[in-house]
């Protein structure tokens, strides 16, 4: 018996994981590194103490560099499919996390339970790529806020209550006209052409006159 064992093929040794390379705050390879993959954490809020949360990213976040400060060096956030319900503490739960925050390009918060746009995220003027899709935004309005973010091209919104208003493609497109893509549809110039007519034509953001009440009369 002893013999037949031996004869078996032996596994190498496993080697120790290696430690998150080190890069300094301003390097340019923060540019082109993967996404700080946080989703299926389940994280119910952002308001919370990161000193002592140990939780790592997911796998598919390999190739990701610290610097010193312990801050991940990259501009892309994923926190979809959590139990997020509002947006109290991301900013400085964002701070916590990157180097640069404000450097921001491309943030997945889909599948959360948010029902607002809060302004807080027009304070990352980079973010080129939004996803909000599968949350609980019911009011066209929360929607204006975005028409602050200059290079917004990508925004997805489908799967929210909102989707389903009279007109919603219109005017999203009509607020962020530079939109290239929404909801995972591309935008054309002759769709964003007609979305200003559309908009005018339903009357968006048009206060309603009030009616005046009759004299009553009395016989």
């Amino acid at each position: 018996m002893t013999s037949f064992y031996a004869q078996l093929p032996r596994l190498p040794p496993r080697k120790a994981p290696k430690a998150t390379p080190l890069v300094d705050a301003n390097s340019e390879a923060r540019f082109s590194a993967p996404p700080l993959d946080l989703s299926f954490k389940h994280i119910g809020s952002l308001d919370i103490d990161l000193s002592a949360w140990s939780d790592e990213p997911r796998v598919n976040s390999k190739g990701l560099r610290k610097t010193k400060d312990d801050k991940y060096a990259c501009v892309s956030l994923k926190l979809n499919n959590n139990l997020i319900r509002e947006w109290k503490g991301f900013q400085t739960f964002l701070t916590s996390l990157i180097v640069n925050p404000t450097e921001l390009n491309w943030l997945d918060m889909s599948f959360n339970y948010i029902d607002t746009v809060d302004d807080v995220i027009l304070k990352y003027p980079n973010l080129k790529i939004l996803y909000l899709h599968g949350n609980s935004i019911e009011n066209l309005k929360e929607l204006d806020k975005l028409a602050g973010l200059p290079k917004l091209m990508s925004l997805t919104l489908h799967g929210n209550p909102v989707d389903s208003e009279k007109g919603y493609r219109h005017y999203v497109l009509n607020k962020i006209p530079q939109l290239r893509a929404l909801d995972f549809s591309r935008v054309t110039k002759a769709e964003r052409e007609t979305a200003k007519t559309m908009v005018s034509l339903m009357g968006f953001g048009r206060k309603r006159e009030k009616r005046r009440k009759r004299p009553q009369t009395y016989f």
